[in-house]
Formats: structure tokens, C-alpha cells, sequence
């Protein structure tokens, strides 16, 4: 029954719910009303049925993924989806169906049985629920564009408790809304119907490891070498601890996104090209690669059981002056913490479809504390918002998978998507059922906060 799987604040379990799946050890002080263990669709829309009659405010959890826990709320519904997680692909359409709950390693090893893949997370636990609504940098971002570019439809649930197909002909404003409203969407969405690709039979990976005191001039010639290289190359330079290791560290990552073992290494020819491979600490050249792979370095990077701080930019700016400002996230971490900085570039786009995430610029960066004990909470929160000050001037705005708007106010959505996005709020809730964006006490403005005088 479902009032089995409703557990309210008190009762036996309740802790263990409220803080179900959750990534970031970082648990805040958030007590909601109750928590419902969702198994089906049909418990998705009773929950939001269940939520309107007693006055509570619903709030979603696919993955637990997000580093500010955005589905733990006060006095909230938290509709818990992670026991309701199905799969199932059209091999007529190659467009797969998936619930929210479902991680990206799920639903990639589901996909390659039938020889096709989907662009989710590099963080293999990452729900797709989460990762899709805040637009998604998946394998291939540099060219591909966002991974919610993907989604045909979704089935959601309305604030009136109506479950609805929405795509680009039929409740299209719901649509648009979720590819890139992030943690204020207004329903809760059962299924994404996604675009798959096949199996990319060339997949290969170049890897350059350098001494982090050469990270300015070999960001900068990878700046470059982004302008230059195809569509179908990943390129993220990254500065982190790599695993086996106790020394930050300043890696060129470029992954191939290859039909054929040819076509791999002619789009990766320029890497070795570098005119810093002298000074490298280990090179790896396009070396055949997987997506399980790829999960397995990143899983490395970001262990679980630990405490997160995050936060993001996108830049615009002279390549010099951006990395010269960014000099303390790529090369220090607060005494006792370990992290990562990396920077994920795009191209840009001229048949980028409408949708609520818009916001875009040449490069955004990335930044990861992490670390064991609460003490260092607030110090190292003080410590990131520090370090991001002199990429104040280069800042457009940053990317909700890698932001805590409780902690440092930036825009997230252009001014135009942002009005949109509100008028579709206030349409399809009025009534504010769904929680919305949780940020500081101003709430959200989709503001640089260093801007509003």
C-alpha cells in the first residue's frame, strides 16, 4: 500500500528517507513534512495529489546527485523516485525511455546490448532526472551541445495531479521548461523519451599529464587547440589528484567520438602536436577507450562518503586573462582538501533548438572541494567564494549541475528564458506546489549577485 511508503517526520525510518540516496555527505539541516518511496508512476502522481490536498509543497529526488541536496526541503513532500527505475528502447527509433531515478551507468550498460549509447553524465551515479532538467554536459558537450538537446518527450505530472505527454506539439511549454529549468520545474516528470546514438566503435582517448605549475601555458595552448579541432572531440582539461596519486596534477583529456580506429586518430593528430609533451609526466595517445572506462576515471575523481563544495562560471574573456584569474582554483586547495577544476569548452551553435537552457559561452569552469570533516564547512565555503572573485569581470553566469545558489548568487538562464520560464510557472502552478529554485534569502533571481549595485 501506499501509505506504507509514505513516511512522515517522526516516525521509524524517517532519517534514513530523508536523506535517501543523497551523494554529498554534506547533509543539511532540512526536514521535510514526509517522504514518499515511490515504486511506480501511479505513486508519482498520488504523491503530487497527496502533496496539494495537505497543503505540502512536492519536491522531486531521482538521483540525489544535486551537491546542495535541492530535493530536501522544509515542511516538503519528497517524492523519492529511486525505487521506481525502468528502461526500455525502440530499436525501430532508437529513442529510449527511461524514469528519472536512473543513473547514467544504468542506463548506458542497458543501451549497449543493443549497440547504443546516450550522452549522460561522466559521473556514472549521476540520475538522469536531475542531470537532463539542468541541460546535461554529456560525453561529447563540445560539439554536441547539451544532452537535454535529446529529449523527444516527457511524461509529467501537472500541478493539478494530470499525468501529460508534453513535447514540441503538445503541452510545449512544459517541454521547454525541462530541457534547462533545473530544480524549480513545475511538475514531476515520470519518463524522457531520448534520441540514442550507436555504438561509436572508434571511441579513443588522449591523455597529456603535466606538472600543475605548467597549467597557464598549457591551458592556453588547449584554448587554442579547441578553436581548431572537430565536433566530435571532447576536450576538458582538468586539475585534480589522479587516482594512484597524492599530487595535483594539470591533464589534457581529449576523447575521440569515433566511428572507426582511423578517423580516431586523425582527429586526435593535432594533441600530439604539443609543444609542452617534453615536460609531460605521462602521455597516452589515442588509446582505444570505453564509456565504462570513462566512468571508471571519474568515479576516481569524485569518491562518494565525502563533503562537496561546487561552484561554476561560464567565461568570456581573453584566454589569458581568464586563466591568469583563475590561477588559485586550478592551483591551490584549502590545507587538508582534496578537488578538481576542469574546464568544459563549446562551440558555438547555429542550430541550437529553443529551449530554457541558453545560457552559453566559449568555456565554463568548474571547481570541486573535497573533504571529510564538517568543521571545515563554512571556511571552505568562505575559501571558493574567494577564489572565484577575480573571474568576477569574465563571468557571464554559470551551470546548475555545478552550482550552490545558497552560497554565491549567479545566473543560470538568460534574461529572456528566465521571463519565459516564469510565466510558465505561474501558468502551470499558480498555486506554487512545486518548490522552487533554492538559493539564499532573497530566493533566486538568476542575478550575478556582484552586479546588483
Amino acid at each position: 500500500m501506499l501509505t506504507d511508503r509514505l513516511i512522515l517526520r517522526g516516525a521509524d525510518g524517517y532519517d534514513q528517507a530523508r536523506f535517501a540516496h543523497i551523494f554529498n555527505a554534506r547533509r543539511p539541516e532540512r526536514y521535510p513534512a514526509a517522504v514518499l518511496l515511490a515504486e511506480s508512476e501511479d505513486d508519482v502522481v498520488d504523491g503530487v495529489r497527496i502533496a496539494r490536498d495537505r497543503g505540502w509543497k512536492a519536491a522531486i529526488r531521482a538521483g540525489g546527485h544535486s551537491f546542495p541536496a535541492w530535493s530536501l526541503r522544509d515542511d516538503a513532500l519528497v517524492i523519492d523516485l529511486g525505487g521506481f527505475k525502468e528502461i526500455s528502447l525502440d530499436e525501430n527509433t532508437g529513442v529510449v525511455s527511461v524514469t528519472p531515478a536512473v543513473s547514467s551507468r544504468e542506463l548506458n550498460a542497458y543501451l549497449s546490448d543493443y549497440g547504443r549509447f546516450f550522452a549522460s553524465a561522466g559521473c556514472p551515479s549521476v540520475g538522469l532526472g536531475g542531470f537532463l532538467l539542468q541541460g546535461g554536459f554529456g560525453l561529447g558537450f563540445r560539439g554536441w551541445g547539451y544532452s537535454a538537446e535529446q529529449i523527444v518527450a516527457i511524461d509529467v505530472v501537472t500541478a493539478d495531479g494530470q499525468l501529460v505527454r508534453a513535447d514540441e506539439q503538445s503541452h510545449s511549454d512544459l517541454f521547454w521548461a525541462a530541457r534547462g529549468a533545473g530544480p524549480g520545474y513545475c511538475g514531476a516528470i515520470t519518463r524522457f523519451h531520448l534520441r540514442t546514438r550507436p555504438n561509436l566503435e572508434g571511441l579513443a582517448s588522449t591523455m597529456q599529464v603535466y606538472p600543475l605549475e605548467r597549467y597557464a601555458e598549457v591551458l592556453e595552448w588547449a584554448w587554442g587547440l579547441h578553436h581548431t579541432l572537430p565536433p566530435d572531440v571532447a576536450l576538458v582539461p582538468i586539475a585534480v589528484i589522479p587516482p594512484g596519486s597524492d599530487e595535483f596534477m594539470f591533464i589534457v583529456r581529449a576523447t575521440a567520438l569515433s566511428t572507426s580506429r582511423d578517423h580516431a586518430l586523425e582527429v586526435l593528430a593535432p594533441l600530439a602536436e604539443s609543444p609542452f609533451l617534453d615536460d609531460a609526466l605521462v602521455v597516452r595517445h589515442a588509446q582505444p577507450t570505453t564509456i565504462a572506462q570513462g566512468f571508471e576515471f571519474a568515479d576516481g575523481i569524485q569518491p562518494h562518503g565525502m563533503r562537496y563544495r561546487v561552484d561554476s562560471a561560464w567565461l568570456d574573456g581573453p584566454p589569458r586573462d581568464c586563466i591568469a584569474a583563475a590561477k588559485q582554483l586550478v592551483t591551490e586547495r584549502p590545507s587538508g582538501a582534496r578537488g578538481l577544476a576542469f574546464f568544459n569548452f563549446m562551440l558555438p551553435r547555429s542550430d541550437a533548438p529553443d529551449m530554457a537552457m541558453s545560457l552559453r559561452a566559449e568555456v565554463m569552469l568548474g571547481s570541486y572541494i573535497i573533504y571529510e570533516s564538517e568543521q571545515n564547512d563554512q571556511a571552505y565555503s568562505a575559501w571558493h567564494a574567494d577564489a572565484f572573485k577575480p573571474l568576477e569581470p569574465f563571468t557571464v553566469g554559470q551551470y546548475w549541475g555545478d552550482s550552490d545558489q545558497t552560497q554565491r548568487e549567479v545566473k543560470t538562464l538568460t534574461d529572456d528564458a528566465w521571463a519565459r520560464l516564469q510565466q510558465i510557472r505561474a501558468g502551470r502552478d499558480p498555486s506554487g506546489l512545486f518548490v522552487d529554485y533554492l538559493a539564499g534569502p532573497g530566493g533566486f533571481r538568476n542575478r550575478n549577485g556582484w552586479e546588483k549595485n
